[in-house]
């Protein structure tokens, strides 16, 4: 990200998702639409293929080695993402441990609404298990590969 950077277009682009009001833009990788602000000035072009390869999470790590992450649960909100939520919305963040990857991430990534990604992330935190956890992180590479936009 740039220095000083204005975070208004983002806060406005997660208030859309969330609402259900974001259109999918064109990933060039499969032709198939995405969920994600297209053209954000704010990422340098390291920043862009930090993103792409999916290693801007490796700092991540720390917040699990320090227990304020586990590998496997929903993304953690950013503190205005966390403001637009529906009630239920809440929930993903409230029965489980946030963390780097998670069921929403190996099944629909940026391809799923908002609404769904939630689902998705309540279908894990209900149906949890060590072997569930594994499954996801065994799927993780792959979604990597397959989806980073």
């Amino acid at each position: 990200m740039r220095v000083n950077n204005d975070e208004s277009v983002h806060k406005e682009y997660v208030k859309q998702l969330i609402a259900g009001v974001a259109e999918r833009v064109p990933a060039t990788a499969t032709g198939e639409g995405v969920y994600k602000l297209a053209g954000d000035k704010r990422i340098t072009p390291i920043g862009k293929f930090l993103r792409k390869t999916s290693l801007d999470e490796l700092p991540q790590f720390l917040n699990v080695l320090r227990g304020d992450m586990s590998l496997v649960g929903p993304r953690p909100p950013i503190p205005y993402e966390l403001a637009a939520y529906q009630t239920w919305h809440r929930r993903r963040v409230l029965q489980v441990k946030p963390g780097i990857t998670g069921l929403w991430q190996v099944t629909g990534r940026s391809r799923v609404r908002f609404d769904d990604m939630v689902r998705l992330d309540l279908r894990y935190a209900i149906s949890w298990s060590p072997w569930l956890d594994v499954k996801i992180l065994m799927r993780t590479p792959a979604a990597v590969i397959k989806g980073a936009y």
